[in-house]
């Protein structure tokens, strides 16, 4: 059969024609894809900036479909899944990432320290544990180093979390003297809680090295004067609260009222009164007030007398809680009100004579070292809140 030339000829120029007719409609496809991709992103972060966090989910997941390569997507998707409480799904995000063999190792990193965040706020704490320790030496080590800190704080290992203060302490991330100090405090406590007050030795092995660890921390020495205290040891209770003035003096209100009463039970109320009203003449306080009149009226003080302090107070301070002290001991015109006006006043001072934390404004009737808000360690100042 005869080749006919012709038809070559004329089948040539349409092959061309359909060849770059394809190619066209594929680059129309990309281009589209390529639009829609920042669409949707651009319209998933809007969301999140108004804080629409369902449609920002949505427009992400509509992101990632579209373009499933892009790692960006993946961390915005499971960070906003885990803010959201939805850790199962954003541990799925994360997993997928470190499942990828094109993620370059940074990002490989970044999805461990993110996998690890969510098991950590799961609750799932041996795997968070497992996933920063695998951090180490990376990028992120400082701030896996951080987050184990908090996990080990917050499951009570003192020692391994005393472990990774002295390692982020030699990496130059701050000082954690006092945070070391109040771990050993911490597990005197338990020494105490398990063995009891009798055999304490470890205890106070313990007490003694947080106070040459933080020599200014006031808690070991209160802590080590509270235990000879219980010990029936009120003497040497005192001096270690002696000690603790001159070395923490800003935490005089913490320290004056067991100090008063430690010198009351060692008979050194006239060795202690002097010191307590020296240091109100430099930094007037309620609590250091209390422990002045607690100590003048174990000396055979006149009660009035003992509640003039009071009054003077309220020369130099507005304060409604040594007002409501002074009246507790006053005779008024109307003594037959006095109940009533009386409860009305310590109803009145009661959220006055609490602490606040400064990290995170929580209130407490008590002092605490750690803030059971926020977590913070030293957040709480001595002062209450009426004196702040």
């Amino acid at each position: 059969m005869e080749f006919d030339l012709s038809f070559l000829l004329l089948a040539l120029p349409v092959a061309f024609v359909l060849g770059w007719m394809a190619s066209r409609l594929d680059m129309r496809q990309l281009r589209f894809e390529n639009r829609q991709a920042p669409k949707a992103y651009f319209k998933g972060l809007n969301f999140l900036l108004n804080e629409q966090q369902d449609q920002a989910i949505d427009a992400f997941i509509e992101a990632v479909q579209i373009d499933p390569d892009t790692s960006e997507l993946h961390f915005a998707l499971g960070n906003l899944f885990r803010r959201r409480g939805e850790y199962e799904r954003a541990v799925r995000v994360h997993q997928h990432l470190l499942s990828r063999a094109d993620l370059s190792t940074d990002d490989r990193h970044r999805a461990q320290y993110e996998l690890a965040l969510d098991y950590l706020k799961a609750g799932l704490l041996d795997r968070a544990e497992t996933a920063l320790q695998q951090l180490e030496n990376t990028r992120f080590e400082g701030q896996a180093l951080l987050v184990l800190l908090a996990n080990y704080e917050r499951s009570r290992d003192w020692e391994h979390a005393a472990a990774i203060a002295r390692k982020l302490e030699a990496y130059g991330l701050g000082s954690f003297k006092n945070r070391l100090s109040h771990y050993l405090c911490e597990q005197a406590n338990g020494c105490i809680t398990t063995n009891g007050v009798e055999d304490c030795s470890q205890a106070l092995s313990l007490l003694k090295q947080a106070i040459q660890i933080a020599p200014e921390a006031v808690r070991p020495r209160m802590e080590k004067a509270q235990l000879q205290a219980r010990q029936g040891k009120p003497d040497l209770a005192y001096e270690t609260l002696a000690q603790a003035v001159v070395t923490a003096p800003e935490a005089i209100a913490l320290i004056a009222k067991p100090l008063a009463e430690y010198a009351i039970a060692s008979r050194q109320g006239m060795r202690a009164l002097p010191l307590l009203k020296a240091v109100y003449q430099d930094t007037p306080s309620l609590d250091v007030l209390d422990a002045i009149v607690t100590l003048e009226a174990a000396s055979g003080a006149p009660s009035a007398s003992a509640r003039d302090w009071y009054v003077r107070h309220l020369e130099n301070e507005p304060s409604l809680v040594a007002a409501t002290k002074w009246i507790a001991g006053e005779k008024l015109e109307h003594e037959q009100f006095h109940p009533q006006v009386q409860r009305a006043l310590d109803h009145a001072v009661k959220p006055l004579t609490r602490y606040r934390c400064a990290a995170c404004g929580f209130e407490a009737k008590r002092h605490f070292w750690q803030c059971p808000g926020c977590q913070a360690w030293d957040s709480y100042p001595a002062r209450r809140v009426e004196e702040l």
